[in-house]
């Protein structure tokens, strides 16, 4: 399945939501085969995540509802983080170089922009004192850091993005999303455009988000 940036959004809605991973599969899962049952499908495969959207948040809520019935769980010791200290140093310190080239690239026609980059750049690279901390685990607390960075670098973008590529980017994602906008409740489509909208801004200027969901 070719993930296109109309797929990008709507994973990136669900990871924003703290929807577990378990049911998103779940959810696809279940509408794939909802869909391979339906005569659009005439033999061909699902081709978009935008069919998964509505059985990915039911099976969110049938987890949530599970979750709230059961019994806490004792005694579990508090774990390290997900990815060692080193790794998630080198992503944050690659991801502020790549923002500071992105910065000299676009110095000339847009030096606002790019004056603005490098202030965030230096300041994910301050972020790395973090992970320094004695015993440091807390990676929600990494994330939030890492969201504000992406919050500010989508602000500088957008604030310097002309009429025209703003206006030409709508219309891409109208067009990708006519034939979905009825399945979707209406602020999950305002997710799911927000979504679109920063992913295809920034790739129109060459710019890396700074967030986990990300890390690689």
């Amino acid at each position: 399945m070719l993930v296109s940036p109309l797929d990008w959004a709507i994973m990136e809605t669900w990871q924003k939501a703290g929807v577990p991973l378990e049911a998103v599969l779940k959810g696809i899962d279940r509408a794939s085969e909802s869909y391979a049952r339906s005569r659009r499908a005439a033999g061909r495969a699902m081709k978009t995540l935008a069919y998964c959207t509505d059985a990915v948040l039911d099976a969110a809520e049938e987890m949530q509802e599970a979750a709230a019935g059961a019994a806490p769980k004792r005694g579990n010791k508090p774990t390290g983080p997900a990815f060692p200290a080193e790794e998630l140093r080198a992503y944050l310190v690659k991801n502020a170089a790549q923002t500071r080239k992105a910065a000299a690239r676009l110095s000339g026609e847009h030096a606002g922009l790019a004056a603005r980059l490098c202030e965030i750049a230096d300041a994910a690279a301050s972020v790395c004192g973090i992970l320094d901390a004695p015993g440091f685990a807390d990676l929600e607390h990494l994330e939030r850091r890492l969201t504000v960075l992406d919050d500010k670098v989508y602000a500088a973008v957008t604030a310097d993005a002309s009429e025209e590529l703003q206006l030409k980017i709508r219309r891409e994602m109208d067009g990708q999303l006519a034939m979905y906008r009825r399945k979707m409740k209406a602020e999950q489509l305002a997710l799911v455009e927000r979504q679109y909208l920063q992913k295809r801004l920034l790739e129109e200027f060459a710019l890396v988000r700074f967030s986990l969901f990300y890390f690689t």
